[in-house]
C-alpha cells in the first residue's frame, strides 16, 4: 500500500508542476481541462490512499497533515518521498533484528 502511495503522490506533483506550466506558458492552455481533470483524480487518489496508508502505518496526525500540506506545494512530494523511503528503510531495518 505504501508503494502504491508512494507512485500515486509522484504522479499527483508531477500533474501539478504541469498545471504550474500553463499558468506560466510553457503548456499550451487547449490542455488546461484534461491536465486539470487528470490531476483531480490524481489528487483525491492520493487523499484516498494517504488516508488507508497512515492508518495502516500509524501515522500520527501531524505526519498526514505534513503529507497532505506536500501535495498542495510545488515540489513537496519530493522531500515527502525522501521521508518515506528514509521511514521505509528503518522499518526494513527493524524487521531484520
Amino acid at each position: 500500500m505504501l508503494n502504491a502511495f508512494r507512485a500515486v503522490s509522484l504522479l499527483e506533483g508531477l500533474s501539478y508542476l504541469l498545471i504550474l506550466s500553463v499558468t506560466l506558458g510553457f503548456i499550451s492552455r487547449d490542455l488546461v481541462f484534461y491536465l486539470g481533470m487528470t490531476h483531480g483524480v490524481l489528487f483525491l487518489l492520493y487523499l484516498v490512499i494517504s488516508l488507508a496508508v497512515a492508518q495502516k502505518q500509524q501515522w500520527s496526525v501531524f505526519v498526514w497533515l505534513g503529507a497532505f500540506i506536500a501535495s498542495v506545494i510545488p515540489f513537496g512530494f519530493i522531500p515527502l518521498e525522501m521521508y518515506l523511503r528514509k521511514s521505509q528503510s528503518v522499518e526494513a531495518e527493524a524487521e531484520l533484528v
